[in-house]
């Protein structure tokens, strides 16, 4: 844009962490809760050398403030959009949900792996602009209803509108939502302001403090003003809002709650420090038991539960790095950025630390392939569209095809994920959690000839740091990537995605329903 430039630098470190408030309901009583959560344009510091940056924040801050739960609470939340009409970011009408003959602004909200009735979901076409003057055309209800019979978990809630998901969430719509419970409690955890979470995203900004997000891909459409790119990645790293922050801590342990919550980028965790991390919790949930890891991979979406421990290191500083390429897993080395949270031990000892790491967490039933009632080989396709631009497909199908998902209510199933493309895809589906059986190499040029897989490594097991429910897969290329499923507690229609943004936005969705 005129007399707009986009800044390369910005110093690391020097703004301190911010910690989302916990939102407060309008009402709460013994046999629900409510609340009302807006959604505003605003403007908010995200640097200190960064003029304020104007976002669209839920309730009037980005990220939005967290939301507590108890397991089995009902809660009703009326999302309202009181955004202007004109979108904050370049919008591009070729995309599918995003033409010129539907509002350019209007969100839907999903909580992301909340298991949920369909008409609170947040289905990508129920959305709704500001006071609900137009709808889209499966927008079912104003009060969306969360009954939370789900174990302890670190959810999180964001747009999902079709066609500028991307935009939404990069303009700053999401914020955590949390499950807890009264065994949570009894573990003896790092709690209160020991228990912090940490969504982490990429931005790039102009030098006026503005949001850069690019109006065309390298090769521009000549007709079109602006156009989808097929995957976003920013030149700096935002934890809870702010670039590149510091953590000051107590020489004790603490819980993290790391929140992928980028476009496209992945990240590969470490601590430059060398020691462990103990990682307790997956996407949904509990592990079984806690695993000392020294890096972790996360995809857009997923989530880790950490404990580390700073005991013995005081006035020392650990930074948390990240090392994936991007795109993943064989993108370009300038793309990578390399650090994302300074830990500064300073904080005196409040005092003493009587939190445990637990040996046993939390039981995870097996599913087992004696109750597969069916199995489904789906592929991950790339292709171009009219105008020479990346496509990415879920089964070869676009969002307008007739569903052919529609499992049973009750029903167990197992999908092959069959990567036919250079990158790996978070696979997320909705309203269910899933376990990770396996991934396994196979030829991808003989299936493109003749549609047989041909295996040609071992059978590898999922990772460690999978091990435990998850609700978003990371489906490797040149993989076949097998997950099993159990599909309910509710009926409906449902969405399955890849979570890179970009990818999610530009066909590579499709919905499911689930039927009695």
């Amino acid at each position: 844009m005129k007399g707009k430039h986009v800044i390369s630098t910005l110093a690391k470190f020097v703004d301190a962490l911010p910690i989302p408030s916990i939102l407060k309901p309008i009402k709460k009583d013994a046999t629900f809760t409510y609340y009302e959560v807006k959604m505003t344009e605003c403007k908010q510091s995200l640097h200190r050398d960064l003029k304020e940056t104007t976002i669209w924040g839920y309730e009037g801050c980005y990220p939005g403030p967290t939301i507590e739960v108890e397991s089995g609470e009902q809660v009703f939340i009326k999302w309202m959009n009181n955004l202007p009409k004109k979108h904050l970011l370049p919008v591009d009408f070729t995309v599918h949900g995003a033409h010129k003959d539907v509002p350019e602004v209007r969100t839907v909200v999903h909580v992301h792996g909340a298991s949920v009735e369909a008409e609170s979901d947040g289905y990508p076409e129920a959305w709704f602009t500001r006071n609900f003057e137009q709808v889209g055309p499966y927008f079912m209800k104003e009060v969306y209803q969360y009954d939370n019979y789900m174990d302890p978990c670190t959810l999180w809630y964001h747009d999902h509108a079709l066609g500028i998901t991307r935009l939404n969430v990069y303009a700053g719509l999401a914020g955590f939502y949390l499950i807890k419970n009264k065994w949570e409690r009894s573990l003896n955890l790092p709690t209160s302001e020991y228990d912090i979470p940490l969504l982490i995203q990429d931005r790039t900004f102009h030098d006026d403090g503005s949001l850069f997000y690019p109006n065309q891909p390298d090769n521009p459409v000549p007709e079109l003003e602006t156009s989808v790119v097929p995957e976003f990645f920013g030149n700096t790293i935002l934890v809870n809002g702010k670039v590149w922050p510091y953590l000051n801590v107590e020489p004790r342990k603490y819980r993290f709650r790391v929140l992928n919550g980028s476009n496209s980028r992945f990240y590969r965790i470490k601590l430059n420090s060398g020691q462990l991390m103990y990682q307790i919790g997956t996407d949904s949930g509990f592990m079984e038991h806690p695993i000392g890891i020294r890096e972790i991979i996360l995809a857009p979406a997923e989530r880790a539960e950490l404990v580390i421990d700073f005991t013995n290191l005081d006035g020392e500083s650990v930074i948390m790095t990240n090392d994936a390429p991007a795109p993943f897993p064989n993108g370009e080395k300038e793309n990578e950025i390399n650090e994302v949270l300074e830990f500064r031990v300073q904080h005196p000892l409040q005092h003493i630390d009587t939190s445990v790491i637990p040996q046993f967490l939390e039981k995870i039933p097996k599913l087992s392939m004696q109750s597969v009632s069916k199995k489904r080989f789906l592929t991950l396709d790339h292709t171009l569209d009219k105008y020479g631009r990346e496509l990415m497909l879920l089964d070869n199908k676009d969002w307008d095809a007739p569903i052919s998902e529609i499992p049973k209510l009750g029903s167990t199933e197992v999908w092959y994920l069959i990567n036919l493309t250079p990158d790996t895809h978070p696979i997320h589906i909705h309203l269910i959690d899933f376990q990770i059986l396996s991934r396994r190499e196979f030829d991808v040029d003989r299936y493109l000839r003749e549609k047989i897989i041909h295996y040609t490594g071992p059978v590898l097991p999922p990772e460690p740091q999978e091990s435990g429910r998850k609700d978003t897969v990371r489906a490797n290329p040149n993989q076949v990537t097998e997950i099993i499923m159990k599909f309910g507690p509710y009926c409906g229609l449902y969405v399955w995605h890849c979570h890179m943004l970009e990818h999610e936005d530009y066909e590579m969705m499709r919905p499911y329903v689930v039927i009695r």
